[in-house]
């Protein structure tokens, strides 16, 4: 489906001026010139989402707001296709090639063929990918080392838990998906070594590299059945790496009647699913939405660079939410420990690995 007129209440906003007449004894000032109207910017950007789709309060919706803040910026239209699942990928990048897009941001990792193969056909059109490495002049990786920034959830994890138990699934095994998991469970070991405790990480083991898995992206009973497994064995801190996939973990936990805490991925869930804000500890962030624009205007006004976008920590292109409701039930040293992991990071006095991270 094409969309070139979807807005999120963001819209384009005109500065208006009004003219002022100025009286000098009995005659009226002249009138001030109109402003020379500008060129319109002859660019077209143009986005397709993987199956999780626009509406998935996550991953897509991020780069979504990313291109539509970017044409709202540069005063441009954009066209944006949403795909229905993975058969379309291919069908949907080559519509945009022929609708002429200059730009084209593929969302994700499972559009990594789609993308290689089109940019590969077409040099004279320029691709950014979110979340994996496509090689090509006129390629740009968007790509994030969440481990980092999934470390601190892990640790802030441990640290909430009460009965000694979090745990963490996936929609599919996949890098951006994995990275997620790795960081989690090295945080929650981290908290142990430094607070002489045993919480148990369910759902990845970090060396094996397998763990609990949905086998996609979308809410239902799979999702659900996953979460709940996990509710089982007394986890009371649950992090879903996987879009919607959420959804059905904050279902498991309305229904389990216990107090379990849900922490998110990608954008703040507080902010963006006000339906489950009462369930969220915190989410892990992947500032999606300004690499997008970043990425999106510099093409239009500076020149189309290749070079990688790696976010980190350091980059705040990762980081971690504000703990919203959750703020007195946390431990009261807890934010200024977050804060000290952090710098620790960036200074690479504690390591944070992860065989998904870019460029491994």
């Amino acid at each position: 489906m094409i969309n070139t007129t979807r807005k999120r209440g963001l819209g384009a906003f005109a500065l208006l001026g009004a003219s002022a007449l100025v009286l000098a004894g009995c005659a009226a000032a002249p009138e001030a010139e109109a402003p020379e109207e500008t060129e319109a910017l002859d660019f077209l950007p143009c986005i397709v989402s993987d199956a999780g789709g626009w509406d998935d309060r996550s991953f897509n919706e991020a780069a979504f707001d990313g291109i539509e803040t970017a044409a709202a910026e540069l005063g441009v239209e954009f066209i944006a296709v949403e795909s229905a699942d993975e058969n379309a990928y291919e069908p949907n990048v080559q519509n945009l090639v022929d609708q002429g897009c200059d730009l084209i941001v593929t969302v994700g990792f499972l559009l990594a063929e789609a993308t290689a193969n089109a940019s590969a056909a077409n040099p004279d059109i320029n691709f950014a990918i979110i979340d994996e490495f496509v090689e090509g002049a006129n390629v740009k990786p968007i790509q994030f080392n969440t481990v980092e920034a999934a470390f601190l959830a892990g640790y802030v994890a441990a640290s909430y838990s009460e009965t000694g138990v979090v745990g963490t699934f996936g929609g599919i095994p996949i890098p951006p998906v994995t990275i997620f998991m790795d960081g989690f469970v090295q945080g929650v070991d981290y908290y142990n070594s430094e607070k002489g405790t045993d919480v148990q990480a369910l759902g990845w083991d970090l060396e094996g590299q397998t763990g609990a898995f949905t086998g996609g992206f979308a809410p239902g009973t799979e999702a659900l059945t996953t979460a709940q497994g996990l509710i089982d064995q007394n986890a009371d801190v649950l992090l879903p790496v996987g879009g919607p996939i959420y959804f059905s973990a904050a279902e498991a936990i309305r229904d389990s009647g216990r107090s379990i805490a849900l922490m998110g991925v990608d954008k703040d869930i507080f902010v963006s699913d006000p339906d489950i804000a009462d369930l969220v500890l915190t989410s892990v962030l992947k500032n999606i939405s300004n690499a997008v624009f970043d990425v999106v205007t510099g093409a239009a006004t500076g020149g189309f660079d290749a070079s990688p976008y790696v976010g980190t920590l350091e980059n705040e292109g990762v980081g971690i939410a504000e703990f919203h409701d959750f703020e007195s039930a946390v431990d009261a040293e807890l934010a200024g420990e977050v804060e000290a992991l952090i710098a620790g990071i960036i200074d690479g006095s504690i390591t944070v690995t992860s065989p998904a991270s870019p460029g491994q």
